[in-house]
């Protein structure tokens, strides 16, 4: 099935049909069960429920947890033949790209991303990267070192056993495979708790390794509140590695759990304040604009590496608000979710949009020029939406330069060249990405270097493949996903001393 060429009529019917179909428990031993207690999933563009997920607590947890490490220590993944392992997750990949129709309106239903983009980026995205996982598996090698003769060193590297997996509702599968896909791939057994308000994707994920021939106990999912589960989760004795990505407050918290616990690894991807920096000598200013209305309007703002601080050289300040004032106001339709004409739908929750609303307040009390947003569209006002919004005359002190709004909010900052450029980014606890619009190389070099970010882009904005390590610095986290490093970030060292003397 083409899922490019279905309307909105066919994307509701699919809606419907996905709906009664889809598990609503948790997800442990390669089964469906109960909990004591439910959540609501609510559908944002409407405020209408559309499912009882069931809500794990530490009891869960620790049936979940239990049941990884028994998977882990019986071998059937964990000393699986690395080609055996290959075949189940390439066709896990396969699996999801056949179950796309049902898997990307889940994610649409649940947190109110545009059934366009869950077409043509998450599905895609989820699909491939499994599959690069998979090819990642035999890659995995050690080293034997120079010793003496009379003696053999080697340096293997091992799963951890069981990885703890929490992940944020703003790319549900998406994120969740970032964690899953190279854990399993590793050969380590997995719990992943998904966040409370975009669960129902990762249940049918799990339901499809096991159908893939994942055995078993070695992919199970707890849904649940993350003050609850997730915290149980990450302080559970028997988790070798917690994975989490979220707030910078939260993964403070994974960070003393850990220590409070056994001292398990820590892999943290906790946002950003990411800027773009726009000079006077861009080679195009159009296509910087256009990079710019992408770079902060994409999935609703709701993006830990949004463009939201563009920080704009004088000498082409007023070109560059004027364009993206004319462009940016109407290039994100915004509009039913399930409709594939729309490209902004809902914020995940009632409470994110009123958060949002509030930081559009803060920014015009603080005194920023308001050039077009900063509302509720008309007619939309059942659901959770905030117009695609911008200010400009913002300066480096104010709440809206300084916090991430999490929401469809550009800053426009004057800076009065590279060096102030590098310092105003630069100010900032996060460091998750940046980018660099200029056509001088040497300048464009020299910037890449002084900027405080685990990613940066010269003359484009977000643009990746399964090549770029995605993380960040300071307080952005200290993980790497999307790459061969994360297969390898779920393994640990073992070295071997052995004596061969006769």
């Amino acid at each position: 099935m083409n899922l490019e060429n279905l309307s909105l009529a066919d994307w509701q019917k699919a809606a419907a049909a996905t709906l009664k179909s889809t598990p609503t428990g948790l997800f442990i031993d390669g089964d469906f069960v109960g909990s004591k207690q439910s959540i609501e999933s609510i559908n944002p563009a409407n405020g209408e429920a559309i499912a009882a997920v069931s809500a794990g607590d530490e009891g869960d947890i620790d049936r979940a947890v239990s049941s990884a490490r028994d998977s882990f220590a019986g071998g059937a993944w964990s000393r699986m033949a690395p080609r055996d392992r290959m075949d189940v997750m390439y066709r896990f990949a396969e699996l999801v790209r056949e179950d796309g129709q049902a898997l990307a309106v889940l994610d649409t239903l649940d947190m109110g991303k545009p059934i366009s983009a869950m077409v043509e980026d998450d599905l895609p995205g989820v699909a491939g990267f499994i599959q690069f996982c998979a090819e990642c598996i035999d890659k995995i090698e050690g080293r034997v070192t120079n010793t003496d003769a009379e003696s053999l060193h080697f340096v293997s590297r091992e799963p951890y056993g069981v990885v703890g997996a929490i992940s944020p509702w703003n790319y549900p599968m998406l994120m969740a495979a970032w964690k899953f896909a190279p854990a399993l791939a590793a050969g380590n057994s997995v719990v992943l708790k998904p966040a409370e308000q975009s669960p129902l994707s990762c249940l049918r994920l799990a339901r499809l390794f096991v159908e893939a021939g994942g055995p078993p106990g070695v992919f199970n999912v707890v849904n649940g509140l993350g003050e609850v589960a997730g915290k149980a989760l990450a302080l559970h004795q028997d988790v070798d590695k917690i994975s989490f990505t979220g707030s910078t407050a939260v993964g403070k918290l994974m960070l003393q759990y850990a220590g409070q616990s056994n001292m398990k690894r820590v892999s943290l991807e906790t946002g950003g304040k990411s800027p773009q920096i726009f000079l006077e000598d861009l080679p195009d200013l159009d296509a910087a604009v256009e990079a710019a209305i992408y770079g902060i309007y994409s999935n609703q703002g709701e993006v830990c590496n949004a463009g939201s601080r563009l920080l704009v050289e004088r000498g082409i300040y007023e070109d560059f608000v004027a364009a993206f004032r004319e462009r940016g106001r109407e290039e994100f339709a915004v509009g039913d979710p399930l409709d594939p004409t729309t490209m902004m739908g809902p914020l995940v929750t009632f409470e994110a949009q009123k958060r949002v609303l509030g930081y559009i307040e803060k920014g015009q009390a603080e005194g920023a020029s308001l050039e077009f947003g900063g509302g509720v569209p008309g007619g939309l006002e059942a659901g959770a939406y905030v117009e695609p919004t911008l200010f400009s005359e913002v300066n480096s002190q104010m709440t809206i330069a300084r916090e991430e709004i999490f929401g469809p909010v550009a800053s426009i900052l004057p800076v009065g060249g590279p060096e102030e450029a590098v310092a105003v980014a630069n100010d900032t606890p996060y460091g998750l990405a940046a980018s660099v619009w200029t056509a001088d190389l040497g300048k464009a070099h020299r910037m890449v270097r002084d900027l405080q970010a685990g990613m940066v882009w010269v003359n484009t904005y977000d643009e990746m493949d399964f090549t770029l390590p995605f993380g960040g610095h300071k307080q952005s986290g200290n993980a790497r996903d999307n790459c061969m490093e994360s297969v390898i970030s779920y393994t640990q060292q073992k070295a071997a001393w052995i004596n061969i003397a006769e």
